[in-house]
């Protein structure tokens, strides 16, 4: 036990892993995994009991090791950590491929599903089989040796090149700063941005102010800056990061062209016509034409919306901010404006009511109204002095669940907010494994001894990946390849955590998790109900955007030709099609796109909208029934995120609401309607 990565007895030890851990842990993990599959190939006769119970033993201390490894080098990455993960990631990718691969395992699950006790097996289990069949043979299992060779190679090109893809982006976010000497350039921008600023620049000796491209410096210079060759500087800075316009080792341009062309190509040997149409193999939508129908139906409800909220906002910054030309840099600033003149609040002013301890308080007393689930504070070792820990118990005082709380920016951290699994719910024959998971972010934090504020966008998110924490919490399914969101297809996992967003616009929810920072005053009515009418401002600016983004995800994995286009000109020709906003020539999105080319959405970036539908849906159920929330939060709970992938999202759906999801939900929620 002397390695805490090979320590599985309770919680990770995140206290004591160092990079020099990583190796020899990895490769003790892998001889185990190795010998159980050997095990597991000639295994007779083929039972639940001695087929899958071992091989899942072996497999899961190796993912939730290795797990370990790649949360620490997204939360405190550093270079030790990262070459040790790097290193081994080729390892654990060719281990990952030859199991999708092993004819031998498949035709074992192949006589466990045609078994007389497979009849008898419960809901999951048989799910588990049917996805394991389907998983195999997408994992190249029917290829012949020459293509399961050549399947393999790509599978550990491909890891290694999303992860250099989103390092890179880190580096390049990491590396730019701006120093101002001069106090009047930051005009406009809030105290604690000012404050933040100034330490950063003490912190290296300097005098003035440090500027970076954190998400808690940069969006707030770009919406309150009132110096606009500022805005446009660090907004040059944030659209270059990782392209050939900067630092040539940390440029993303080859990766993403070789990561396109490996995908075809891994695509092609499944006999698939594109990436695209093998990624729907796993999802609820049939095929990239329904995407694509879906995606172009809902642009051409929201384009009318669109364009009126962009003429609008050219037409304000013209005559009220003296702006002839809006450009990309006056975008956030020229809105917040026009947001503060038509609704007379700006966001800075709600931030100062959403106190993060009252904001917590509010989450965690959301989950116990909805489900009888308390959140209490709990210990466990962490990476950093920043990181919360609590424990989710129901009415009777028993574990459901643990979940890590990480909420602040911070250098060596990935940008963005996310929910990852640390341990996942499996039931033994010494009792149920509770899940254990991480919520990420990447908000301000408080100075001067106040507490951090958060802007209302930043609660939602919050809200947003407790809810995914909730899905991963609160199966009820013990069987560890369709627990929590395993098995989920990824066109619905959005569900749950976009579900809970709706709950940040409830006037008595609202109140009670807001104090304001200095007086301590909840949040007041007039100032909530200003907020609820700008609920939909720009929201057709903003649907257009998200379908621009998916649009170019799924035409670039279903029909991307790079002898015909290169990828800046079909995201041109995406924009011809939906977008009002258009960036300058120079923007570098693709190169900072983690989410498709570094994360799990590549031609599935569409998920979020399609799982807008189920979600707006999903809490009209609660409208409709405002004074039953306990009774309609327990079927939520029973019918969609107890059932993990134990049955279809679709099913799960219909459990729920007893008809098929519909549009106008979203619709009414977002404003458009009319």
């Amino acid at each position: 036990m002397n390695n805490p990565l090979l320590d599985f007895s309770g919680l990770p030890r995140f206290d004591a892993i160092t990079p020099e851990h990583v190796a020899p842990a990895i490769d003790q993990l892998l001889a185990e995994a190795e010998a159980a599959v050997k095990h597991a190939e000639q295994v007779a006769p083929v039972t639940w009991e001695s087929f899958v119970v071992p091989l899942d033993d072996a497999t899961e201390r190796l993912w939730r090791a290795w797990g370990q490894v790649g949360h620490l080098q997204a939360v405190v990455n550093t270079p030790a950590l990262r070459e040790a993960y790097n290193a081994n990631l080729p390892k654990v990718s060719r281990f990952g491929s030859a199991l999708g691969q092993n004819l031998a395992l498949y035709a074992q699950y192949k006589q466990l599903a045609a078994a007389p006790e497979a009849a008898g097996y419960d809901e999951a289990r048989r799910k588990v089989i049917d996805n394991a069949l389907r998983d195999f043979r997408l994992g190249g299992a029917e290829l012949d040796d020459a293509g399961k060779q050549r399947f393999s190679a790509i599978q550990e090109e491909l890891s290694a090149l999303s992860a250099k893809f989103s390092q890179n982006v880190l580096d390049a976010t990491d590396a730019w700063s701006l120093h101002v000497e001069d106090e009047a350039r930051l005009a406009g921008l809030p105290a604690e941005v000012r404050a933040a600023a100034r330490a950063a620049a003490e912190k290296e000796g300097l005098a003035g102010w440090k500027l970076t491209l954190q998400m808690p410096c940069y969006l707030p210079v770009q919406a309150y800056a009132d110096d606009r060759e500022l805005r446009a500087t660090l907004y040059r800075a944030n659209a270059e990061r990782a392209s050939e316009f900067g630092d040539a080792t940390l440029d993303n341009s080859g990766h993403i062209e070789r990561i396109l062309a490996l995908r075809g190509e891994l695509a092609a040997l499944l006999g698939f016509s594109s990436y695209a149409e093998y990624s729907i193999a796993t999802k609820m939508a049939k095929d990239p034409g329904e995407v694509l129908g879906f995606l172009r139906d809902l642009a051409a409800r929201a384009l009318p919306h669109a364009r009126r909220d962009r003429a609008e906002l050219e037409d304000f910054a013209r005559d009220e901010l003296g702006l002839d030309a809006l450009e990309a840099w006056d975008l956030a600033y020229a809105s917040e404006k026009l947001k503060q003149a038509r609704y007379s609040f700006s966001e800075q002013e709600v931030k100062a009511y959403f106190t993060e301890p009252k904001v917590l308080a509010g989450l965690f007393g959301l989950i116990q109204s909805l489900y009888g689930l308390r959140v209490e504070a709990d210990t466990a070792p962490v990476w950093h002095p920043d990181v919360r820990f609590y424990r989710l118990v129901d009415e009777n005082g028993q574990l459901v669940g643990q979940f890590y709380l990480d909420l602040y920016a911070r250098e060596g951290k990935r940008g963005g907010a996310w929910m990852d699994d640390c341990r996942n719910r499996r039931d033994r024959a010494s009792g149920a494994q509770t899940p254990l998971v991480y919520l990420v972010c990447n908000f301000g934090r408080g100075s001067d001894g106040q507490p951090a504020t958060f802007r209302h966008n930043e609660v939602t998110t919050l809200f947003h990946e407790m809810g995914h924490g909730l899905h991963q919490l609160l199966t009820r399914i013990g069987e560890l390849g369709v627990a929590g969101i395993n098995g989920v297809e990824w066109d619905a996992v959005e569900l749950p955590s976009q579900f809970m967003e709706n709950f940040c616009w409830e006037w008595d929810r609202v109140q009670a998790m807001t104090a304001h920072v200095e007086t301590g005053a909840p949040l007041p009515r007039n100032l909530f109900e200003r907020m609820l009418a700008a609920r939909n401002f720009q929201s057709g600016m903003f649907t257009v955007r998200q379908l621009e983004f998916a649009l170019f995800d799924m035409q670039l994995h279903s029909a991307y030709d790079p002898a015909q286009d290169s990828v800046l000109q079909l995201l041109e020709r995406v924009r011809d099609e939906v977008a009002v906003n258009r960036p300058p020539a120079w923007n570098r999105f693709p190169h900072q796109f983690s989410h498709i080319f570094a994360g799990g959405y590549a031609a599935g970036y569409y998920s979020y909208k399609w799982a807008e539908v189920l979600s707006a849906d999903a809490y009209a159920a609660f409208e409709e029934a405002p004074e039953q929330v306990a009774a309609t939060g327990a079927r939520f709970r029973d019918e969609v995120l107890s059932r993990g992938g134990s049955r279809s999202a679709a099913e799960n759906f219909r459990a729920f609401r007893g008809r098929a999801p519909q549009i106008d939900a979203l619709l009414r929620h977002s404003g458009m309607t009319g």
